[in-house]
């Protein structure tokens, strides 16, 4: 693969699986009839955060890539925390398996801190963007143990 296309990859591919899963769970979304805990946020704000946070995402691993000696574990974290992060959807809005994505939120949190460790020791620029998305993650699991509670 050549340089371009490898870029364009590291750079999109948060992106653009993150908009095939929402396209898949989007007959499935019943947020908005869901009892939520306070401080839950309009429906709408889900996939303007999201889209951030993937854009961030990719940014970021593709300055690590361009800019740091590569590293197994890194790309594993990496490539792993964007399974889970995907999968998330699926057992939520499709399966409503409520209970079940809060531990997958938490192993997903977990696996984002050990993702922003590695990266802040071996790039930092890539860590600093996505303290965003930890800090999205943090409100998710709150988000997501209120609706398993409520409903």
């Amino acid at each position: 693969m050549n340089k371009t296309i490898k870029n364009l990859f590291y750079l999109l591919l948060p992106l653009i699986t993150g908009s095939i899963i929402g396209f898949i769970i989007s007959s499935f979304i019943d947020y908005p009839s869901l009892i939520k805990p306070p401080l839950a946020p309009p429906s709408i704000l889900f996939p303007i955060m999201w889209t951030i946070i993937y854009i961030l995402l990719g940014i970021s691993f593709l300055l690590y890539k361009n800019n740091s000696q590569d590293n197994k574990t890194i790309n594993l974290v990496y490539y792993t925390s964007l399974v889970i992060n995907l999968s998330w959807s699926i057992f939520f809005f499709i399966f409503k398996w409520y209970f079940f994505t809060i531990i997958v939120t938490i192993i997903l949190l977990f696996s984002v801190i050990y993702l922003l460790y590695l990266f802040f020791n071996h790039y930092k620029p890539a860590f600093y963007l996505n303290i965003l998305y930890l800090l999205w993650l943090i409100f998710a699991t709150y988000l997501t143990i209120g609706i398993y509670i409520l409903n």
